[in-house]
């Protein structure tokens, strides 16, 4: 196993070039669903979940801002490494006299932290939202766009929730609402019932980033991921962001929303790091590896120091957001992001997210889909 390949592995999602997309994409493709039924699936699929999800966990639906000052700190950076940027733009206002600098959304993570408290949110209360962002810097493929839509969640805690028996108790009450989502899509859409095509399991696979890099030390993170969702197709990897024993983290995450530096035990009495982590499953129809949701409980004060002090960020603190949590302003909670488009794409049984999803792709792309009987919504 090379360094460089590890370390280009970190860099997150994506594929790297469009004749791997064009291997990978399905050669004998036809979508179970016709466009107007995928329509109709795609708005019935969100309904459900949102009620549900409202349900499980106690949420409400709030308003969610597409654009944010950039000088707030609340936007997401989405790693450490700053390779991300999000859009900025300028607004004059009032011929320059009360200018802003704005900037979209690359996720809400930190505005719902800072949003239940304007909710006046108390432990075991929490808030759901309609969220849609822009990530320019991705790597269009069939699975990743420019244009993000999440259901992004968050929920007070008190401080004695901040351990893994209570994000693992959150993650299966997540599980049990996708698992319902496919049962209910598939009594109104029975067309999507095919054999090749196998239902979700009951339950998720939950296993350490450190045991699943044990499990396969030679690997890279994508390929480890891949792997183990061939044994079980649907896990809960926890651990998210801190350094594993090759020197590497799984993947790297930004060092002020989830909690990656936290140590907690392995069943067997091990010591772990991490109060976060990722809901992967395979998809039979890409024969890939399946990105469904990103979560954790949230830095306290003590953890976002030690965080920004490893990633070498410790200046964020001067920005209102990070000043909160130091201050100990805003609530304890732990929250996450569900990939809408990433969701339905898996339950209505596509090969590409466009399919479930409208922005813009690049000619090369479009023809590769459209050479595989591919229906791309423009």
């Amino acid at each position: 196993m090379l360094i460089a390949d590890k370390k280009a592995d970190l860099a997150g999602p994506g594929i790297g070039s469009y004749e791997e997309i064009e291997q990978i994409l399905p050669r004998d493709y036809q979508s179970l669903l016709s466009r107007k039924d995928t329509q109709r699936a795609i708005r019935a699929g969100k309904r459900f979940i949102e009620d549900h999800l409202c349900e499980a966990l106690k949420l409400m639906m709030v308003e969610v801002p597409l654009i944010v000052d950039k000088h707030s700190g609340v936007n997401d950076y989405l790693d450490r490494d700053g390779s991300r940027t999000p859009v900025e733009f300028f607004i004059s206002n009032d011929r320059g006299k009360n200018p802003i600098e704005a900037q979209v959304v690359q996720a809400a993570t930190k505005w719902k932290r800072v949003a239940l408290k304007q909710f006046e949110m108390q432990p075991g209360e929490g808030l759901l939202t309609d969220m849609r962002a822009v990530r320019k810097d991705y790597f269009l493929d069939h699975d990743h766009s420019a244009y993000v839509d999440q259901w992004d969640w968050e929920l007070a805690i008190t401080d004695k929730e901040r351990n893994l028996a209570f994000l693992t108790d959150v993650v299966k009450k997540i599980w049990k609402v996708l698992k319902d989502t496919e049962t209910y899509l598939l009594k109104e859409f029975p067309q999507l019932k095919d054999k090749r095509y196998p239902e979700l399991p009951e339950e998720l696979t939950f296993i350490h980033a450190e045991d699943l890099l044990a499990r396969y030390p030679d690997l890279p993170r994508k390929q480890r991921e891949m792997r183990i969702l061939q044994e079980y197709p649907a896990v809960f990897i926890y651990g998210i962001g801190w350094t594993l024993a090759d020197g590497y983290p799984h993947e790297m995450r930004a060092p002020d929303y989830d909690d990656w530096v936290t140590e907690t035990i392995s069943k067997d009495g091990r010591p772990m790091h991490g109060l976060n982590g990722d809901i992967l499953v395979w998809n039979p129809v890409t024969k890939r590896r399946h990105e469904l949701s990103s979560m954790g409980v949230r830095v306290n004060a003590q953890t976002l120091r030690q965080q920004l002090e490893i990633t070498g960020q410790l200046d964020f603190l001067k920005l209102p957001y990070h000043q909160a949590i130091i201050n100990k302003e805003l609530p304890l909670s732990i929250g996450g992001g569900i990939g809408q488009s990433r969701v339905l794409m898996l339950l209505l049984r596509k090969a590409h997210i466009g399919e479930v999803s409208v922005t813009v792709w690049p000619e090369k792309l479009k023809q590769i889909c459209r050479d595989k009987n591919i229906f791309v919504l423009e």
